[in-house]
């Protein structure tokens, strides 16, 4: 995790170019890291609705985004 702890302490920068550029490096990161746990629950029997509750997220929305995968 010292990459992601890199990028968020970057993501406070004063210089807006390397901040908004950590923003985009965290936001592609916690990307994948959604589709690693979304892939986990479903191999694990969760439901639509389980794993949309955790999210915090409708259950068409999280079926929408992962539901191919």
């Amino acid at each position: 995790m010292t990459e992601a702890t890199d990028l968020a302490a970057r993501a406070g920068d004063q210089d807006p170019r390397v901040g908004l550029r950590s923003v985009a490096a965290l936001r592609r990161l916690v990307e994948q890291l959604e589709a690693v746990q979304v892939r986990s629950a479903r191999a694990q029997g969760w439901s639509w609705q389980e794993i949309a509750n955790e999210l915090g997220v409708s259950r068409q929305a999280v079926h929408k985004k992962h539901g191919r995968n």
